[in-house]
């Protein structure tokens, strides 16, 4: 069935839908957008992603390495409602993509591969939403891969997921023989034959086995939802009516999770998904108003039309057609020419044109309102995560966190006279991605390009020099370390006195320093009898953070130790402020020199994919590369690994693997905590 696209105006909120597609990466992600897209007549020719052929996979380097970098949106409609949808990327070097559109939306469909089930980024994707309270079904895709499984992928969502699964549809046939579904909340049977998709009553070879599944999803969903529980102790049995019901508003609650298979490749399985999108997640009405501060107050703001407006921006992107600002708007009408004022800044700029996006196509607009998801042009300071809001009614909403870079580049321009265009390109990067951080090295007077991991600086220095036609020469990269405390000291007393004509500046403090095994930074003040008065203490807090930016070993960031101001002492007329807090910073760096410090490293769990005879090979590097192995699994003729390997030892491990296993092997990576550095490769850093 295909719906002709009506204008967002005629779309009641009720019948709006903002929806992200999540997973792991070569879960297939893309291709089911794709399908969705041909499914609602969006597009009237299906792309595949190894053709670079998708509407959403439409930058150069995500055709050239076939996966998705950037999230992108689209539109559609569906039965009678409007669909805004972002096709997320699924790789860890762009989760803060991820992060950014999570924040914006209501809710979203997370995509299993049928043979893998849950595997590591699936289950960094399905935090990520769980942080953001982002309700989810459920898509288990590659139903006619060899080795595919509901149940398995099944089993895997509530062990590593720690989800309540409702399986609502059984796979006809297996592997290559999937034609269709039997859709255990209306008992049918849907069959596809191409494009062509035939619906019928459930058939007696299939009857006793959709009637127990029926029966376990009905007692599953009595067991959490109070209203089924009644009408099944009375019926022993649930109504369509309820049952759908109860889903929903399991699925809103965040209490269980609807379970749906098919195979996006072959168009199998996508009018249900659909179906179950517009029946199970929420629409902006379904969703809690978004909370604000005004003038130090707290403020909410409903999905209202007639409201002051207010929206989030979570990207922007330099395009052809000017530099577009992606909109979340959760209250108000935006008009085209309107003014708008960024909370943050103050600053007021007028919108120039109001875009609807269907990835790199867009369709002008006279007005958005509350709900939807827009690009506007014209504003030239929004940055990721700004809240716009009307002049007269201020609101400030919280922003999207930013992850920290773990990775670093020098980047120098080979032509010096391109070292200006260098610079502004870098600019701008930095101001499309949060998560991309240029600084200048104070002692080599390098530029820095950090971000979050190999590949995310590899698309970026690319992006440079593809899109940006500026040359660059890129050094060995560089990861964060971290400087710790492995034995702290006692009573260090520290006494910063100034006399230079005029006022003077006097402070006494007393500093316990010990290892903190949680890491990070804390501070307490023991002082009694007010030798130290609190706003002195305080000073001497900030102190000590301003210390923690440089370690003695080698002017790494600290981290991972507690600071105790046992005792210090005052002048009458010359403590102040600052002089405790001069205290406090000089004081913690001589007994961070007197303490015993360790260095720490970033490390990555990996997750590598290798064909049963390439198995020794792959062990044997990963144990050269300082790799710790925590499981080994075989199977199906290939072996997936699991380790822990220090970041500063996987640049150039893509090529390496690819060279050990003829290019079968694949890995993916998700940050770990950060890990001791050993002693004798600590020496030789600290050497250098």
């Amino acid at each position: 069935m295909r719906t002709p696209i009506r204008p967002l105006a005629a779309t009641p909120l009720r019948a709006l839908r903002n929806l992200g597609i999540l997973a792991h990466v070569d879960a297939g992600k893309t291709t089911l957008t794709e399908r969705i897209l041909f499914a609602t007549g969006a597009v009237h020719k299906r792309g595949e992603v190894h053709d670079g052929t998708t509407v959403t996979d439409f930058d150069a380097q995500e055709r050239d390495r076939g996966i998705t970098i950037f999230a992108a949106a689209v539109s559609c409609d569906w039965d009678g409602h409007h669909i805004n949808l972002i096709d997320t990327p699924g790789h860890v070097d762009f989760a803060d993509e991820v992060e950014r559109s999570l924040r914006v939306l209501d809710g979203a469909v997370a995509v299993f591969d049928a043979v893998a089930g849950v595997e590591p980024q699936s289950e960094s994707v399905w935090r990520q939403a769980d942080r953001h309270g982002v309700p989810r079904i459920a898509f288990v895709n590659k139903m006619d891969r060899a080795g595919a499984d509901l149940d398995t992928a099944v089993a895997s969502i509530k062990d590593r997921l720690g989800a309540v699964p409702l399986v609502v549809q059984l796979p006809v046939g297996r592997e290559d023989g999937f034609t269709g579904v039997i859709d255990l909340v209306r008992m049918r049977t849907l069959l596809w034959d191409g494009d062509t998709r035939t619906e019928g009553p459930v058939l007696d070879q299939w009857s006793d086995d959709a009637a127990a599944r029926r029966r376990l999803l009905e007692e599953t969903v009595a067991e959490l939802h109070p209203d089924a529980l009644e009408e099944f102790c009375g019926a022993s049995a649930l109504s369509e009516e309820t049952l759908v019901r109860a889903l929903r508003e399991l699925t809103l609650g965040g209490d269980a999770v609807v379970v749906l298979c098919g195979s996006a490749y072959r168009n199998r399985g996508i009018e249900p998904l659909l179906d179950a999108v517009l029946a199970y997640l929420p629409s902006p009405v379904d969703m809690p108003p978004v909370r604000g501060t005004a003038a130090g107050r707290e403020q909410e703001r409903a999905p209202d039309p007639t409201a002051p407006f207010a929206a989030l921006a979570f990207k922007v992107n330099s395009t052809a057609r000017g530099r577009l600002t992606y909109l979340r708007i959760y209250s108000g009408t935006l008009r085209k020419g309107a003014w708008v004022r960024d909370a943050a800044s103050g600053r007021t700029e007028r919108v120039g044109r109001i875009l609807r996006v269907q990835a790199d196509r867009h369709e002008e607009k006279e007005e958005a309102m509350a709900g939807d998801i827009v690009a506007v042009v014209g504003l030239k300071a929004a940055r990721p995560g700004a809240t716009l809001c009307a002049p007269d009614a201020p609101v400030l909403l919280e922003p999207p966190s930013v992850a920290d870079p773990v990775v670093s580049v020098a980047v120098e321009a080979r032509l010096a006279g391109d070292t200006g265009r260098l610079a502004a390109a870098l600019a701008r990067l930095a101001e499309e991605d949060p998560s991309l951080v240029v600084r200048s090295d104070p002692e080599s007077g390098q530029t820095v390009l950090s971000g979050l991991g190999e590949l995310h600086l590899e698309v970026a220095v690319e992006k440079v020099r593809r899109d940006l036609d500026v040359e660059v020469n890129v050094g060995r990269p560089q990861v964060s370390y971290r400087e710790t405390v492995l034995r702290g000291v006692s009573g260090l007393v520290y006494r910063h006195v100034k006399q230079d004509g005029g006022a003077g500046q006097f402070a006494h403090v007393v500093l316990d320093v010990e290892p903190m095994e949680e890491g990070g930074f804390a501070f307490r003040s023991t002082v009694v009898g007010g030798r130290v008065p609190q706003e002195y203490a305080r000073a001497v807090e900030a102190g000590c953070r301003d210390a923690l930016a440089e370690g003695p070993l080698g002017g790494h960031p600290v981290t991972g130790l507690r600071v105790t101001l046992t005792d210090g002492a005052i002048h009458s007329k010359d403590s102040s402020e600052m002089a405790f807090r001069t205290a406090g910073r000089f004081g913690l760096r001589e007994a961070l020199r007197a303490s015993e410090m360790g260095l720490l490293e970033p490390v990555a769990e990996i997750t590598v994919t290798v064909p049963e005879d390439g198995v020794g090979g792959v062990l044997g590097d990963l144990a050269a590369r300082r790799g710790q192995v925590s499981a080994s699994t075989a199977g199906a003729g290939s072996a997936v690994i699991t380790a822990t390997v220090p970041l500063a030892e996987l640049f150039g491990y893509a090529s390496r693997l690819r060279g050990r296993t003829q290019g079968r092997g694949t890995f993916t990576t998700r940050p770990a905590p950060l890990a001791p550095v050993p002693t004798a490769v600590a020496q030789a850093l600290l050497a250098r």
